[in-house]
């Protein structure tokens, strides 16, 4: 399979973390792309894609799309050989109604994306970006796999609509995905699954956990100590070459797991602190796990969760994604430090 670079690109999901880096590397490298946004009036979601978009006149065009409507990505996919499919929600805590807000829009976005793809003769490969969400539920997972990493030949089995709810939405939209792609043989399906996704924006947008994340380890939110969870970490930037990668490389197959490595929240804490001395509320110690399960759920963390992941430590094998796509990860320490420093300059932590 070769793909005409001179074609344009479908990313969806265009004003989204990961998205945002795809679409820049994709303008830098000279192609030209097409980019769907859930309502076009919202401007203040995209506006750093427009102004990215203004050194490369005419590179960039702007489609509305809605994963709940069917056909609503045909027109922004028309002459596309590649769709990158990352529109998706990404919701851990505060989930009023897990159907609506994750897995309907999760597993019928996806199909309704991938049914236009079956419309459109030109698109010869879709890379989608899953989750390692989809490849475990809980940390404590590992304990019943016969290795002492998780590798991409695993699937989330113990998740569900009341436990993990947004990792059963991956799942279930990444198992919907392989489905259709089995059932025609005109396009190909590579999948990209990250870890808990770092680094620094390309927005002010602050309605992501990894946001959140950084926000709540440096303002004091954690000072008093931190809970021992395990954390797979991958740059968001690692993630976005990850899908180009994936995108032209003719020989590149099946799923990926986009991780650099293993760190609990007190390490994340550590390195920031290392970087930046005392100019953060940074937490020095972790938290006794009898106040975890007491107070847990004050912080979004139900009792089945401690159970399942509180001090049980994770690991994920990267070797196949560094053997078929070539990628280089970037050192965790650059990541967090310059996620930290893109947040300072833009005044949000």
């Amino acid at each position: 399979m070769t793909i005409n670079k001179n074609k344009p690109i479908l990313v969806t999901g265009g004003g989204g973390y990961i998205a945002s880096w795809i679409i820049k590397y994709l303008l830098d490298d000279g192609y030209t792309v097409h980019t769907t946004i859930r309502k076009i009036e919202e401007k203040e979601k995209y506006k750093h894609l427009e102004h990215i978009g203004e050194n490369y006149p005419n590179k960039l065009i702007f489609f509305e799309a809605d994963l709940l409507k069917p056909d609503s990505f045909a027109n922004a996919m028309e002459g596309c050989e590649v769709v990158i499919h990352t529109a998706s929600p990404f919701m851990v805590t505060k989930i009023k109604d897990p159907e609506i807000d994750l897995i309907k829009p999760a597993k019928e976005g996806t199909a309704n994306v991938l049914r236009s793809v079956n419309v459109i003769q030109s698109v010869k490969r879709v890379v989608l970006t899953s989750s390692c969400a989809s490849i475990y539920g809980d940390n404590i997972d590992i304990k019943s796999i016969n290795k002492d990493s998780f590798t991409e030949e695993f699937w989330n089995t113990t998740s569900n609509i009341n436990h993990n709810p947004y990792s059963y939405s991956k799942t279930l939209a990444e198992q919907e995905a392989w489905d259709i792609a089995s059932k025609q043989s005109r396009w190909d399906l590579i999948v990209i699954n990250p870890a808990f996704v770092m680094g620094p924006a390309l927005s002010k947008r602050v309605d992501s956990t990894s946001v959140q994340t950084m926000q709540q380890l440096c303002n004091g939110t954690f000072f008093f100590g931190v809970p021992e969870l395990w954390f797979g970490i991958t740059d968001v930037r690692d993630v976005a070459k990850a899908h180009i990668l994936a995108s032209f490389n003719e020989n590149a197959k099946g799923r990926h797991i986009i991780c650099s490595e293993s760190l609990t929240m007190l390490s994340m804490a550590q390195i920031l602190k290392d970087h930046f001395g005392n100019k953060f509320l940074l937490p020095s110690s972790t938290l006794p796990y009898f106040l975890i399960w007491l107070f847990g759920p004050l912080m979004g963390y139900n009792h089945s969760y401690i159970e399942k992941n509180i001090g049980q430590s994770v690991k994920f094998d990267n070797s196949y994604t560094i053997k078929d796509l070539g990628l280089q990860f970037t050192d965790i320490k650059t990541t967090l430090i310059e996620h930290a420093e893109q947040l300072i300059n833009d005044q949000l932590i």
